[in-house]
């Protein structure tokens, strides 16, 4: 059941991201544009197998790990899922701002704060602990030491070669920490950047393609207000649909005859 509601589904949002970004870095390099369309579906599968091998690895790397995957896994994981909320919260705080919604701001801010600060600190733990059983590089650092002494065993690593292991995985969970945390301050930094741009502006455009004005009309909440209500009573008695589909009765057949009367006016 963790593995269902927690990994698996963290797994799967990271690899779409991680896709969806990729495939656009990819589109910056001149004559790769085409990476850029989410429907060109060389781009996707391309994309989409370079982010799993590279998740699939660092899975396998953990599993055959000689000091268990559980220890040396585990964190590297969990920092990365909540950098990742990190970055959706950035992107939300950033659309707000953009929108001109600057009274409702903190409602993102606050909890991207938290995860920031809280993800942060535990990432400047394991690169920069002293302690071997906290820190990538003081763990990497011991282990480099037993096999310089010429150690056969170290902690739970029974041979020399567990031993390589045990330096190997190490120096790439650290290296990842390091690139994790450094991404995401990008990410964060160009954020702030731009909410207060936004906010000196009185806000931006939140979108790359112009708004296009709806034709339809929808409460804006779950109980329609008696102004709503009448409005839609207005909709029904001209025949027109304020839904932009047929559930209304009568719907189908109304919008049909519209659309031949107005065939005939062209």
């Amino acid at each position: 059941m963790f593995e269902a509601l927690f990994i698996l589904t963290t797994v799967d949002a990271g690899t779409r991201v991680a896709r969806f970004m990729l495939s656009d870095s990819l589109a910056n390099i001149p004559g790769w544009r085409k990476f850029r369309d989410p429907s060109w579906r060389p781009g996707a599968w391309i994309c989409t197998a370079i982010v799993v091998v590279a998740w699939g690895s660092i899975v396998v790397m953990g599993v055959t790990d000689p000091l268990g995957g559980i220890n040396m896994l585990f964190p590297l994981f969990g920092i990365a899922n909540q950098l990742l909320a990190a970055i959706a919260l950035t992107v939300v705080f950033v659309v707000v701002m953009k929108k001109g919604l600057f009274r409702w701001a903190w409602i993102p801010a606050l909890p991207l704060l938290w995860d920031l600060f809280i993800t942060m600190w535990a990432s400047w733990q394991k690169i920069f602990s002293p302690n071997p059983s906290l820190g990538y590089w003081a763990l990497n650092a011991a282990a480099r030491a037993a096999k310089a002494k010429g150690a056969q065993t170290f902690s739970t690593a029974k041979s020399p070669h567990e031993i390589d292991m045990v330096i190997r995985n190490t120096a790439v969970q650290g290296t990842l920490s390091i690139l994790y945390a450094a991404l995401v301050l990008i990410v964060f930094l160009i954020g702030v950047a731009i909410a207060i741009k936004a906010f000196r502006k009185g806000g931006l455009p939140d979108a790359e393609a112009e708004g296009v004005a709806s034709k339809i009309f929808a409460p804006t909440s779950f109980v329609p207000t008696k102004l709503e209500k009448e409005v839609l009573a207005e909709w029904q008695a001209a025949g027109l649909n304020p839904f932009g589909d047929d559930r209304l009765p009568g719907m189908h057949h109304a919008s049909q005859q519209q659309t031949v009367q107005e065939e005939k006016e062209l």
